[in-house]
């Protein structure tokens, strides 16, 4: 999977009582190799005083292996899909070549208002110039 890797180690207090990775923390993983990925590219996906967001519209995960305290695994992350409003993602967390387990995520870009409301509008072409090169 070409795109952006991270490599974790299962923290104790991400396990349920059977020593196994508590499901919520998958999402947790792929949005931290989300922020890895927009860092790499030069950016922040929340600086300061910005009035762009990015709410999550969609996410999803597949699990095949019980992830355990103390493994160490990749958090693989790739854009599939870059449109003028949104980025779609894939996931892939890997234990020695084994996978773990899969998911997507897609983001939009939106405006904040003064007024809490969030409107749709097109992702700003020097951000998504800076990510072609974790497209598929």
């Amino acid at each position: 999977m070409s795109g952006y890797r991270l490599t974790r180690r299962v923290q104790f207090y991400e396990t349920d009582v059977a020593g196994i990775v508590h499901f919520s923390w998958f999402y947790r993983y792929m949005e931290e190799a989300e922020h890895a990925l927009w860092r790499e590219a030069g950016l922040s996906i929340h600086p300061h005083g910005s009035e762009i967001g990015w709410p999550r519209v969609s996410a999803s995960f597949d699990f095949h292996r019980a992830l355990r305290f103390e493994d160490e695994f990749d958090v693989c992350l790739r854009i599939v899909e870059l449109t003028s409003r949104r980025i779609c993602y894939a996931c892939v967390l890997q234990k020695q070549n084994l996978k773990m387990a899969t998911g997507t995520m897609t983001v939009a870009c939106v405006r904040k208002r003064p007024d809490r409301t969030l409107e749709a509008i097109d992702i700003p072409a020097e951000i998504a110039s800076r990510f072609e090169v974790y497209r598929q």
